[in-house]
């Protein structure tokens, strides 16, 4: 069978498989849409867990970040690993025992306030919206490049997959999908981090891949340092960032982490608070196997895509001489060639390729084959000059996807990859509109507005609103503001600035009132967006970064303010209710214990 009839096939296999799911797990009641009934065992919520929590930037971008930032990169190894250890260890048995499913629930309930409740929830869909809207370009991108569609078309047939499951089957038919999401998606990343590590270092697992020993005796590191150095790029090994913002960039992803409101909820799916532990113990099992992968895959794959594009000369390969993939790619936006010099050969360098490093593309190709547009300022190609020493723009996304192309692996590996990437763009998305879902029929209708509407009326709430944030969703997939690509971050900042310290204190820190969570949010709130636009999107220099802070990493300066004004305002306000400090030593102290 050919490429095209496999990927069709595999992809089709799929959602065929989700479907079916979703219209045997139709929800019936708002406890089944919300938490799934309470009645997943902790293994398969693990399973779900870890489909919930690797989303497209983790099966797509993941590899591809490390393999271009090098040293850099580990900041969001680090980061989202060790932020899903502190959610599960430091916040989600704790969070399960309160019994409030949803982050504005705890919230309003545990400061006794709707307007810590309203802040909360304003919060909590800022955040998803903002994480949601990157993963529907994600899933148009998908499939517009395999399934041979333009991504709008993309956009509507995932949104399609996805009201299947989520908008019927709530939270019961996310789960029991993400179970099977998960099997295909960790075949589809394993496979074939297998076969390239055995075809390039001999070793069958790619967790041993940096230290393995290529053919000439150097290491894979050592291999990456001396290419990446004699094409002008810096060292794999050596960071450009400073030591002090990496150290707060993975700050800021390990609590924005385990603030996002889609993974909390998922701790609410088990009977009991021990079955919590244990699905969060068989999660961090599942991640741990494409998240230790990852270093080894994305050092391979960078290798790889030096000696295609360069050649063993790395003086350039003919662009008539490239394999097919590279057309293909190219059709699809995710890589670009831009014939500087003049002389047919694609060369890979340090540089940007076109102003703004964004790829330009014309309807007709140029005189040497390319498609993308760039026009130097000074009109004339100098190897020595930056920006434009390279001809070559390269997303980041196209690591995973193209690898086993890459590497000529077999055709059903590479349509393997497909069917994962599918998966891991529909995962996260369906997570998260039904975080979106929840917020406003139970936390705003339920909750606040209409307290006395029944059951069956909330979930005709639920399904709208789930409706209604899933066309908002494709929207901005179809036609995405210029700056969701540099946003999508913000949704970390935002929530370890606001979210995570609200819930940290209102966990372990009994005199703590609505007062001082609600100032402490609000102060997180508005100077993370303040910094975030002044430096994205106002002009505001690397010069002016506040202790040499990065906006990608400002979220976890705004979270110390956000600590901080929550205490001194704690301390200058009255203490909450008796019966409220009461219900926190309850969540927190075992029962039967001398401390109780």
């Amino acid at each position: 069978m050919t490429l095209n009839v496999l990927t069709f096939l595999f992809i089709g296999a799929s959602f065929a498989l989700y479907i079916g799911i979703a219209i045997w797990t139709r929800a019936g009641s708002t406890r089944e849409f919300y938490i799934a009934g309470g009645g997943v065992s902790p293994m398969a919520n693990g399973m779900a867990t870890a489909a919930d929590w690797m989303s497209a930037a983790s099966f797509l971008s993941l590899a591809g970040v490390i393999a271009f930032m090098g040293r850099d990169g580990s900041a969001f190894l680090m980061g989202w690993t060790g932020g899903y250890v502190m959610l599960a260890l430091l916040l989600a048995p704790y969070l399960r025992k309160f019994g409030k499913f949803t982050v504005p629930d705890f919230i309003g309930d545990r400061y006794d306030a709707s307007l810590a409740r309203g802040l909360a929830l304003l919060c909590a869909i800022l955040i998803s919206f903002i994480y949601v809207a990157g993963q529907m370009r994600g899933v148009g991108i998908v499939f517009s490049r395999y399934l041979q569609v333009q991504i709008e078309w993309g956009v509507l047939i995932g949104m399609a997959i996805v009201f299947c499951y989520a908008v019927l089957g709530g939270m019961k038919g996310i789960t029991y999908t993400q179970v099977a999401q998960y099997c295909v998606m960790i075949c589809a990343f394993l496979v074939p981090a297998l076969f390239l590590s055995l075809l390039m270092s001999g070793h069958l697992l790619p967790q041993l891949g940096l230290g393995a020993q290529l053919d000439d005796g150097r290491t894979v590191l050592q291999t990456l340092d001396e290419m990446l150095t004699e094409l002008g790029f810096d060292p794999y090994t050596q960071g450009q960032r400073s030591t002090w913002d990496r150290f707060m960039l993975t700050l800021v992803l390990m609590c924005g982490t385990a603030g996002l409101p889609h993974i909390i909820v998922r701790f609410f799916t088990v009977p009991n608070v021990r079955d919590a532990r244990e699905s969060a113990g068989w999660a961090l099992v599942f991640i741990a196997l494409l998240y230790t992968s990852v270093p080894g895959v994305a050092a391979f794959g960078r290798i790889n895509l030096i000696q295609t594009l360069n050649g063993p000369d790395q003086q350039g390969v003919a662009y008539e001489a490239m394999p097919d993939w590279f057309r293909t790619w190219e059709g699809a936006g995710l890589i670009a060639w831009h014939d500087h010099n003049g002389d047919g050969r694609v060369q890979y360098a340090a540089g940007s390729v076109a102003d703004g490093g964004r790829p330009v593309f014309s309807g007709e190709r140029g005189e040497m084959g390319e498609r993308l547009l760039s026009n130097p300022s000074s009109g004339e190609f100098d190897p020595t000059r930056q920006p434009f020493a390279s001809e070559i723009y390269i997303d980041h996304d196209i690591l995973v996807l193209a690898n086993p192309e890459i590497a000529m692996l077999p055709e059903w590996v590479v349509a393997l990859v497909a069917a994962g990437a599918v998966a891991a763009a529909l995962s996260t998305a369906a997570g998260l509109l039904l975080v979106i879902s929840t917020s406003v029929s139970h936390d705003l209708m339920k909750r606040t507005l209409r307290p006395n509407m029944s059951d069956r009326q909330e979930l005709r709430f639920a399904r709208l609103s789930a409706v209604l944030a899933l066309l908002l969703a494709g929207y901005f997939g179809i036609n995405p503001p210029g700056f969701v690509a540099e946003v999508v971050a913000l949704a970390f900042g935002l929530a370890a600035a606001t979210v995570f310290p609200a819930i940290v204190l209102g966990i372990f820190c009994r005199r703590m009132n609505s007062a001082g969570a609600v100032s402490g949010m609000l102060v997180g709130l508005f100077s993370t967006l303040a910094y975030v636009i002044y430096f994205k999107f106002m002009g505001g220099q690397e010069a002016q970064w506040v202790l040499g802070v990065s906006p990608e990493a400002f979220g976890a300066l705004a979270m110390v303010l956000n600590f901080a004004t929550a205490l001194v305002v704690m301390c200058l306000t009255p203490a909450p209710p008796e019966s409220v400090q009461r219900l926190i030593d309850n969540v927190r102290i075992p029962r039967g214990t001398r401390w109780q």
